[in-house]
């Protein structure tokens, strides 16, 4: 929960008239409102202090609303931002929360009504940055998402597994939104597997609470193979081959059989296995082996 004696809000807009009225209700209700007349401004205020919640006006000079969301963002990515818009086609709706908002209040504004969202946002953020820290303390799989299947918030190894197959796709995120609001809509009971990337991602559905859904990504524990033994100790490719199979129980004519070589081949690997690892039997060398087979 938050531990500042006032919920703080900052107030982003070109018009006095807009920041007068506001900063007046917000004081009201017991906020501390933090004004910015430009999104550069606005950048630089929160340099220095967090808000709980951001108001900021789509349509600005230089630096318009929406790609100051996106920078806002960039510093304060669980803060949600509520835009201030007289506009009204569905695109520039649209075009708000692709940039990061959270909601949008349409001009001329009901103080009323403003008042009544920012309650909702704080309390909301406030709840899931809770649940997040929890999460984040337990280095758990899971994240949350939007309708639209947008990010709300991800635990950092949730971060870190997205990060490892995304290969050349700057923008993994954007992609996972598309596939993900699609099997929302169609069919959660069913694990949703991603192969777009470099690497495979299985995803499956946890719940839903106030529109957030919550997902989990299955990590698959990766294979080790012989080349990971030759890896991590003093021996060829043959006897990391050999030693591989040693670790899953098989007989010296049993390895025979997987590897081609006569039985007395392999145990003249084994000889050399020994001498390498500085023990004196399978049973030392298989140990050994499972280690890092296991790691």
């Amino acid at each position: 929960m938050n531990n500042k004696l006032q919920e703080i809000v900052l107030v982003v807009d070109d018009s006095p008239e807009s920041l007068g009225m506001l900063n007046i209700a917000l004081n009201k209700q017991g906020y501390t409102a933090l004004v910015a007349l430009s999104g550069m401004q606005a950048l630089s205020i929160v340099e220095k202090i967090e808000p709980d919640v951001i108001l900021l006006d789509a349509i600005m000079p230089e630096l318009d609303g929406f790609e100051t969301c996106k920078r806002l963002k960039q510093v304060l990515p669980n803060t949600p931002v509520i835009f201030m818009t007289g506009l009204t086609d569905v695109e520039d709706v649209v075009r708000g929360f692709e940039a990061g908002g959270s909601d949008y209040v349409t001009k001329p504004m009901n103080p009323d009504e403003v008042i009544a969202r920012i309650k909702t946002h704080i309390q909301t953020a406030n709840l899931t940055l809770s649940a997040q820290n929890a999460l984040d303390n337990a280095g758990s799989n899971v994240f949350c998402v939007t309708n639209e299947g947008r990010l709300s918030w991800a635990t950092p190894h949730v971060h870190e597994l997205v990060e490892a197959v995304a290969g050349d796709d700057k923008v993994p995120w954007a992609t996972l939104a598309t596939h993900i609001s699609q099997w929302i809509k169609r069919d959660t009971a069913t694990t949703l597997n991603i192969d777009c990337f470099d690497g495979p991602l299985e995803i499956s559905y946890e719940n839903e609470q106030k529109s957030l859904h919550l997902l989990r990504i299955k990590e698959t524990k990766q294979q080790k193979t012989p080349a990971d033994l030759q890896q991590n100790l003093p021996i060829t490719k043959r006897e990391s081959e050999v030693l591989y199979w040693v670790s899953y129980a098989k007989t010296s004519w049993e390895i025979s059989q997987i590897l081609d070589m006569s039985p007395r081949t392999v145990n003249k690997h084994l000889q050399q296995i020994y001498k390498k690892l500085g023990v004196d039997n399978r049973t030392a060398a298989a140990a050994i082996s499972i280690r890092i087979l296991e790691s």
